[in-house]
Protein backbone atom coordinates (compact mmCIF):
# COMPACT_ATOMS: atom_id res chain seq x y z
CA UNK A 1 0.00 0.00 0.00
CA UNK A 2 1.07 3.15 -0.99
CA UNK A 3 1.13 6.20 1.58
CA UNK A 4 -0.55 9.40 0.40
CA UNK A 5 0.32 13.00 0.93
CA UNK A 6 -0.82 14.25 4.08
CA UNK A 7 -2.44 17.61 2.46
CA UNK A 8 -5.84 19.23 4.29
CA UNK A 9 -9.10 17.60 2.78
CA UNK A 10 -11.38 20.37 1.55
CA UNK A 11 -13.24 20.23 4.64
CA UNK A 12 -10.22 21.25 6.48
CA UNK A 13 -10.00 18.20 8.41
CA UNK A 14 -6.99 16.25 7.99
CA UNK A 15 -7.12 13.32 5.69
CA UNK A 16 -8.03 9.73 7.15
CA UNK A 17 -5.12 8.08 8.09
CA UNK A 18 -6.14 5.52 10.45
CA UNK A 19 -10.10 3.72 11.43
CA UNK A 20 -10.83 2.54 15.17
CA UNK A 21 -13.63 -0.04 15.35
CA UNK A 22 -14.39 -0.98 18.62
CA UNK A 23 -16.31 0.46 21.52
CA UNK A 24 -18.30 3.71 22.64
CA UNK A 25 -20.25 4.26 26.15
CA UNK A 26 -20.60 6.20 29.02
CA UNK A 27 -18.22 6.07 32.23
CA UNK A 28 -20.65 6.42 35.30
CA UNK A 29 -17.49 7.34 37.85
CA UNK A 30 -18.81 6.51 41.80
CA UNK A 31 -18.22 9.77 43.46
CA UNK A 32 -17.02 9.74 46.90
CA UNK A 33 -20.40 11.20 48.01
CA UNK A 34 -22.08 8.24 46.42
CA UNK A 35 -23.22 9.42 43.28
CA UNK A 36 -22.31 8.71 39.68
CA UNK A 37 -20.68 11.24 37.34
CA UNK A 38 -21.40 10.56 33.84
CA UNK A 39 -18.33 11.03 31.06
CA UNK A 40 -17.69 10.26 27.50
CA UNK A 41 -15.73 6.96 27.71
CA UNK A 42 -14.82 3.11 26.24
CA UNK A 43 -11.24 2.53 25.28
CA UNK A 44 -11.93 2.73 21.28
CA UNK A 45 -13.80 5.75 21.42
CA UNK A 46 -11.01 7.38 23.78
CA UNK A 47 -8.72 6.05 21.21
CA UNK A 48 -10.56 7.86 18.17
CA UNK A 49 -11.07 11.41 20.41
CA UNK A 50 -6.93 11.38 21.47
CA UNK A 51 -6.12 10.75 17.70
CA UNK A 52 -8.27 13.46 16.46
CA UNK A 53 -6.90 16.36 19.43
CA UNK A 54 -3.23 15.49 18.46
CA UNK A 55 -4.01 16.27 14.31
CA UNK A 56 -4.16 12.41 12.83
CA UNK A 57 -7.17 12.29 10.24
CA UNK A 58 -9.73 9.50 12.36
CA UNK A 59 -12.08 7.62 11.11
CA UNK A 60 -14.47 5.99 13.95
CA UNK A 61 -16.78 3.03 12.50
CA UNK A 62 -18.89 1.83 15.12
CA UNK A 63 -22.65 3.49 15.16
CA UNK A 64 -23.79 5.42 17.86
CA UNK A 65 -27.59 5.62 19.73
CA UNK A 66 -29.90 8.02 19.49
CA UNK A 67 -30.39 8.69 23.00
CA UNK A 68 -29.12 11.19 25.15
CA UNK A 69 -25.33 9.81 25.63
CA UNK A 70 -25.32 8.89 22.10
CA UNK A 71 -25.87 12.35 21.14
CA UNK A 72 -23.35 13.58 23.52
CA UNK A 73 -20.87 10.75 22.22
CA UNK A 74 -21.39 12.14 18.66
CA UNK A 75 -20.78 15.47 19.59
CA UNK A 76 -17.37 14.55 21.27
CA UNK A 77 -16.19 12.81 18.18
CA UNK A 78 -17.04 16.05 15.88
CA UNK A 79 -15.75 18.43 18.39
CA UNK A 80 -12.22 16.20 18.13
CA UNK A 81 -12.45 16.63 14.67
CA UNK A 82 -12.81 12.91 13.82
CA UNK A 83 -15.14 11.17 11.64
CA UNK A 84 -18.14 9.33 11.33
CA UNK A 85 -18.64 5.82 9.43
CA UNK A 86 -21.93 5.62 10.71
CA UNK A 87 -23.65 8.98 11.32
CA UNK A 88 -26.80 7.38 11.26
CA UNK A 89 -27.89 6.55 15.38
CA UNK A 90 -29.39 3.42 15.86
CA UNK A 91 -32.35 2.97 18.27
CA UNK A 92 -30.51 0.71 20.70
CA UNK A 93 -29.33 2.56 23.48
CA UNK A 94 -25.63 3.24 25.12
CA UNK A 95 -23.42 1.05 26.69
CA UNK A 96 -22.74 1.94 30.18
CA UNK A 97 -19.73 1.11 32.66
CA UNK A 98 -19.51 2.04 36.17
CA UNK A 99 -16.19 2.96 37.18
CA UNK A 100 -15.16 2.56 41.31
CA UNK A 101 -11.65 4.39 42.30
CA UNK A 102 -9.28 2.85 44.52
CA UNK A 103 -7.54 5.30 46.78
CA UNK A 104 -4.44 5.82 44.39
CA UNK A 105 -7.17 6.84 41.44
CA UNK A 106 -6.54 3.44 39.94
CA UNK A 107 -9.89 2.06 37.91
CA UNK A 108 -12.04 -1.03 38.25
CA UNK A 109 -15.05 -1.30 36.27
CA UNK A 110 -18.89 -3.27 35.39
CA UNK A 111 -20.19 -3.23 32.43
CA UNK A 112 -23.37 -3.04 30.61
CA UNK A 113 -23.84 -4.46 26.80
CA UNK A 114 -26.43 -6.09 25.97
CA UNK A 115 -28.26 -4.92 23.05
CA UNK A 116 -26.10 -1.58 22.79
CA UNK A 117 -25.86 0.32 20.07
CA UNK A 118 -21.80 -0.08 19.10
CA UNK A 119 -22.28 -3.44 19.13
CA UNK A 120 -24.60 -3.14 16.06
CA UNK A 121 -22.25 -3.61 13.38
CA UNK A 122 -20.59 -6.53 11.63
CA UNK A 123 -17.92 -6.95 9.25
CA UNK A 124 -18.83 -6.33 6.15
CA UNK A 125 -19.55 -2.92 7.27
CA UNK A 126 -16.51 -2.36 8.30
CA UNK A 127 -14.75 -3.50 5.61
CA UNK A 128 -16.91 -1.36 3.48
CA UNK A 129 -16.43 1.82 5.62
CA UNK A 130 -12.57 1.15 5.29
CA UNK A 131 -12.98 0.65 1.47
CA UNK A 132 -14.59 3.90 1.03
CA UNK A 133 -10.98 5.57 2.26
CA UNK A 134 -8.33 4.66 -0.35
CA UNK A 135 -6.15 6.74 1.29
CA UNK A 136 -6.38 4.74 4.90
CA UNK A 137 -2.97 3.51 5.86
CA UNK A 138 -4.18 2.23 9.69
CA UNK A 139 -6.55 0.39 11.59
CA UNK A 140 -7.08 -0.11 15.34
CA UNK A 141 -9.08 -1.88 18.09
CA UNK A 142 -9.12 -3.87 20.98
CA UNK A 143 -10.03 -3.52 25.01
CA UNK A 144 -14.18 -4.71 24.46
CA UNK A 145 -13.96 -5.50 20.85
CA UNK A 146 -11.79 -8.38 21.59
CA UNK A 147 -14.70 -10.22 23.96
CA UNK A 148 -15.27 -13.90 22.37
CA UNK A 149 -18.88 -12.95 21.60
CA UNK A 150 -17.55 -10.23 19.06
CA UNK A 151 -15.16 -11.99 17.72
CA UNK A 152 -17.03 -13.15 14.48
CA UNK A 153 -17.09 -8.99 13.97
CA UNK A 154 -14.05 -7.50 14.39
CA UNK A 155 -11.19 -10.88 13.82
CA UNK A 156 -12.62 -10.77 10.06
CA UNK A 157 -12.30 -7.43 9.40
CA UNK A 158 -8.57 -7.31 10.96
CA UNK A 159 -7.64 -10.32 8.36
CA UNK A 160 -9.09 -8.57 5.90
CA UNK A 161 -7.14 -5.22 6.87
CA UNK A 162 -3.90 -6.70 6.82
CA UNK A 163 -4.31 -8.90 3.63
CA UNK A 164 -5.33 -5.00 1.84
CA UNK A 165 -1.71 -4.14 3.49
CA UNK A 166 -3.12 -1.70 6.39
CA UNK A 167 -0.40 -1.40 9.43
CA UNK A 168 -2.79 -3.20 12.41
CA UNK A 169 -2.69 -2.31 16.05
CA UNK A 170 -4.16 -4.14 18.66
CA UNK A 171 -4.67 -2.39 21.98
CA UNK A 172 -5.48 -5.73 24.40
CA UNK A 173 -6.77 -3.81 27.30
CA UNK A 174 -8.38 -6.88 29.09
CA UNK A 175 -11.54 -6.37 31.16
CA UNK A 176 -12.73 -9.63 32.56
CA UNK A 177 -15.31 -8.38 34.68
CA UNK A 178 -17.70 -8.15 30.88
CA UNK A 179 -16.70 -11.84 30.03
CA UNK A 180 -18.60 -14.76 31.27
CA UNK A 181 -15.42 -16.79 30.69
CA UNK A 182 -12.13 -16.29 30.62
CA UNK A 183 -10.24 -18.95 28.67
CA UNK A 184 -12.41 -18.02 25.41
CA UNK A 185 -11.63 -14.26 26.52
CA UNK A 186 -7.98 -15.23 26.17
CA UNK A 187 -8.34 -17.21 22.87
CA UNK A 188 -10.55 -14.39 21.29
CA UNK A 189 -7.58 -11.83 22.74
CA UNK A 190 -5.00 -13.66 21.15
CA UNK A 191 -6.01 -14.07 18.05
CA UNK A 192 -6.70 -10.58 17.43
CA UNK A 193 -3.01 -9.84 18.85
CA UNK A 194 -1.25 -12.34 16.43
CA UNK A 195 -2.90 -9.88 13.63
CA UNK A 196 -1.43 -6.76 14.81
CA UNK A 197 1.88 -4.70 14.04
CA UNK A 198 1.95 -3.08 16.75
CA UNK A 199 0.52 -4.06 20.54
CA UNK A 200 -0.09 -2.37 23.33
CA UNK A 201 -0.54 -4.05 26.47
CA UNK A 202 -0.48 -3.51 30.43
CA UNK A 203 1.12 -5.00 32.93
CA UNK A 204 -2.16 -5.91 34.44
CA UNK A 205 -3.14 -7.27 30.58
CA UNK A 206 0.00 -9.70 31.13
CA UNK A 207 -1.14 -11.40 34.19
CA UNK A 208 -4.83 -12.08 32.71
CA UNK A 209 -3.10 -13.27 29.76
CA UNK A 210 -1.47 -15.81 31.69
CA UNK A 211 2.23 -14.55 32.11
CA UNK A 212 2.17 -14.82 35.85
CA UNK A 213 6.12 -15.92 36.74
CA UNK A 214 8.08 -13.05 34.79
CA UNK A 215 8.78 -9.60 35.52
CA UNK A 216 6.50 -7.32 32.99
CA UNK A 217 9.31 -6.70 30.67
CA UNK A 218 10.37 -9.96 30.27
CA UNK A 219 6.51 -11.60 29.97
CA UNK A 220 6.41 -8.72 27.55
CA UNK A 221 8.85 -10.01 25.43
CA UNK A 222 8.01 -13.55 25.94
CA UNK A 223 4.52 -12.23 24.65
CA UNK A 224 5.93 -10.43 21.69
CA UNK A 225 7.70 -13.92 20.54
CA UNK A 226 4.66 -15.77 20.58
CA UNK A 227 2.96 -12.85 17.91
CA UNK A 228 4.00 -13.91 14.05
CA UNK A 229 2.93 -10.44 12.74
CA UNK A 230 4.11 -8.10 15.43
CA UNK A 231 7.16 -5.46 14.58
CA UNK A 232 6.69 -3.19 18.31
CA UNK A 233 4.65 -3.87 21.28
CA UNK A 234 4.46 -1.24 23.74
CA UNK A 235 3.91 -2.26 27.81
CA UNK A 236 2.32 0.44 30.32
CA UNK A 237 3.60 0.44 33.62
CA UNK A 238 1.06 2.64 35.38
CA UNK A 239 3.29 5.43 37.41
CA UNK A 240 6.79 3.51 36.30
CA UNK A 241 6.61 4.45 33.05
CA UNK A 242 6.50 2.49 29.92
CA UNK A 243 8.52 0.13 27.61
CA UNK A 244 9.05 -0.07 23.89
CA UNK A 245 10.03 -3.60 22.62
CA UNK A 246 10.83 -4.24 19.18
CA UNK A 247 10.85 -7.08 16.71
CA UNK A 248 14.63 -6.72 16.28
CA UNK A 249 15.61 -6.62 20.31
CA UNK A 250 14.81 -3.04 20.50
CA UNK A 251 14.05 -2.19 24.67
CA UNK A 252 13.31 1.19 25.11
CA UNK A 253 11.89 2.59 28.41
CA UNK A 254 10.25 6.01 29.46
CA UNK A 255 8.97 7.38 32.68
CA UNK A 256 7.71 10.81 34.33
CA UNK A 257 11.21 12.72 35.15
CA UNK A 258 8.63 14.27 37.81
CA UNK A 259 5.67 12.85 39.90
CA UNK A 260 2.55 13.56 38.21
CA UNK A 261 -0.38 14.50 40.55
CA UNK A 262 -3.35 11.73 39.11
CA UNK A 263 -7.08 12.46 39.16
CA UNK A 264 -7.95 8.97 38.53
CA UNK A 265 -6.58 6.04 35.38
CA UNK A 266 -9.71 6.55 33.29
CA UNK A 267 -8.05 6.71 29.86
CA UNK A 268 -4.85 7.16 30.36
CA UNK A 269 -4.08 3.08 28.19
CA UNK A 270 -6.42 4.79 25.75
CA UNK A 271 -4.29 8.56 25.70
CA UNK A 272 -1.02 6.74 25.61
CA UNK A 273 -1.68 4.78 22.44
CA UNK A 274 -2.61 7.68 20.21
CA UNK A 275 0.05 9.96 21.59
CA UNK A 276 2.56 6.64 20.50
CA UNK A 277 0.75 6.77 17.17
CA UNK A 278 0.60 10.31 16.85
CA UNK A 279 4.10 10.52 16.96
CA UNK A 280 4.98 7.46 14.82
CA UNK A 281 2.67 8.59 12.07
CA UNK A 282 4.46 12.14 12.14
CA UNK A 283 8.37 10.51 11.66
CA UNK A 284 9.41 11.33 8.43
CA UNK A 285 10.73 7.85 7.56
CA UNK A 286 6.94 6.56 8.54
CA UNK A 287 5.39 9.12 6.29
CA UNK A 288 8.37 8.33 3.49
CA UNK A 289 7.20 4.37 3.46
CA UNK A 290 5.64 2.77 0.85
CA UNK A 291 4.49 -0.09 2.57
CA UNK A 292 2.56 0.35 6.00
CA UNK A 293 3.85 -3.36 7.09
CA UNK A 294 7.00 -2.43 6.75
CA UNK A 295 7.85 0.85 8.81
CA UNK A 296 11.21 1.74 9.99
CA UNK A 297 12.15 3.84 12.14
CA UNK A 298 15.64 4.34 14.50
CA UNK A 299 16.15 3.59 18.28
CA UNK A 300 16.71 7.68 18.83
CA UNK A 301 13.10 8.02 16.46
CA UNK A 302 11.54 5.74 19.35
CA UNK A 303 12.30 7.44 21.61
CA UNK A 304 10.90 10.82 21.23
CA UNK A 305 7.61 8.41 20.00
CA UNK A 306 7.55 6.96 23.66
CA UNK A 307 8.17 10.11 25.51
CA UNK A 308 5.45 11.74 23.39
CA UNK A 309 2.90 8.41 24.83
CA UNK A 310 4.17 8.83 27.70
CA UNK A 311 3.63 12.61 28.57
CA UNK A 312 0.17 12.13 26.51
CA UNK A 313 -0.76 9.78 29.34
CA UNK A 314 0.14 11.66 32.21
CA UNK A 315 -1.85 14.91 31.00
CA UNK A 316 -4.99 12.57 30.88
CA UNK A 317 -4.40 11.23 34.71
CA UNK A 318 -4.10 15.16 36.08
CA UNK A 319 -8.10 15.22 35.28
CA UNK A 320 -11.23 13.20 36.24
CA UNK A 321 -12.38 10.57 33.84
CA UNK A 322 -10.60 10.50 30.26
CA UNK A 323 -9.68 14.09 28.91
CA UNK A 324 -7.35 13.38 26.11
CA UNK A 325 -4.62 16.38 25.52
CA UNK A 326 -3.99 18.28 22.71
CA UNK A 327 -1.10 17.83 20.16
CA UNK A 328 -0.31 20.96 21.32
CA UNK A 329 -0.57 20.80 25.53
CA UNK A 330 1.46 17.21 24.99
CA UNK A 331 4.16 19.61 23.05
CA UNK A 332 3.86 22.14 25.63
CA UNK A 333 4.93 19.40 28.47
CA UNK A 334 7.47 17.74 26.24
CA UNK A 335 9.31 20.91 26.53
CA UNK A 336 8.61 22.03 29.91
CA UNK A 337 9.33 18.05 31.11
CA UNK A 338 10.84 15.94 29.45
CA UNK A 339 10.04 12.25 30.18
CA UNK A 340 13.39 10.50 31.06
CA UNK A 341 14.29 7.85 28.14
CA UNK A 342 16.48 5.25 28.02
CA UNK A 343 17.16 1.76 27.73
CA UNK A 344 15.18 -0.95 29.01
CA UNK A 345 16.91 -1.66 32.40
CA UNK A 346 18.76 1.40 32.92
CA UNK A 347 17.74 3.63 35.97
Amino acid sequence: MVFPSRASSEDGLPPIEIATAGEALMDLIARPDGLLDPRDGGAVYNLSRALGLQGIGTLYLNPLSADLFGRGLGRGLAAAGVQHAAPVPVHEPTSLAVVGLDAQGKAAYSFYREGVADRQVNDRQLDTACAAHPGLRTVATGCLALDARDQAKYLPWLRSQRAAGRFVVVGANLRPAVVPGMDAYRASVMAALEQADLVKVSDDDLQLLGFVQLDPVAAARALLDRLPQARWLALTLGPRGAVLLGEDGLALAARESVPVPVADTVGAGDCFLAGLLAALLRLPSVQSSRDAQELHASAGDLRGVLAHAVASASLCVMQTGCAPPTREEVAERLAATPPWTGLAGER
